[in-house]
């Protein structure tokens, strides 16, 4: 049996490997606010269990016994979201302090009932992939608003680094998935874009751009 604790842990690990699948000690201890001795002994735990490939002074990484139990708790945080905002009728921005807590229940079946019907979706309410019941799940390899240039079309497809601040922003602008956006121009000094969509015309920061994710 995993913990509460230990899956927080391993959704970490998933949420912060990068493309070789890999995950800076301190970087952990950072994104979940414990010190970094507490979280060194929770690796060893970890590692015990066949979770996680851990050795001194290297990157931490997930064992494909690891990979799939933290997807399986990613998705049931993302069916939960999901759940919340097509059913429930809660704001993008309102979610995932519930989907935290939601989380952690062991039923299997009461996750796979909210999939049902929810019509098995692929993606939760910020565009992330949702894990299937094997842990597996679809990716698409999205451009960041930030990379594109003046003159290109494009459609927000997902946001990244949902923190419900940026998401209150993007509703105080009336950005959400799908929205069509033309880029106008990029400021070469900030990076900033003046964009039109919906028959208006803002200014978006880099900032802002660097957290959208869209495709042409």
């Amino acid at each position: 049996m995993i913990s509460l604790t230990e899956e927080n842990y391993l959704k970490a690990l998933f949420n912060l490997a990068n493309h070789a699948g890999e995950v800076n000690v301190n970087e952990l201890s950072k994104q979940l606010s414990i010190k970094m001795p507490t979280v060194t002994s929770m690796m060893k735990k970890l590692a015990e269990k066949k979770l996680v490939h851990y050795e001194s002074y290297k990157p931490l990484r997930l064992t494909e016994k690891g990979k799939k139990e933290a997807a399986l708790v990613v998705r049931k945080h993302r069916l939960t979201e999901m759940f919340l905002v097509d059913k429930m009728g809660f704001g993008w921005e309102e979610v995932h302090d519930i989907a935290e807590q939601v989380e952690h229940v062991r039923s299997v079946l009461f996750f796979d009932k909210i999939d049902e019907l929810l019509g098995f979706p692929k993606f939760d309410p910020h565009g992330a992939p949702i894990p299937d019941k094997n842990g597996k799940f679809a990716w698409i390899a999205y451009n960041k608003l930030s990379d594109c240039r003046a003159g290109d079309v494009v459609k927000v497809s997902a946001v990244i680094h949902t923190s419900s601040e940026f998401l209150k922003f993007l509703n105080s602008r009336n950005i959400r998935l799908g929205t069509k956006i033309r880029i106008k121009s990029v400021e070469p000094f900030d990076g900033s874009m003046i964009v039109n969509y919906d028959n208006r015309q803002e200014t978006i920061s880099l900032t802002a751009s660097e957290r959208l994710l869209v495709e042409k």
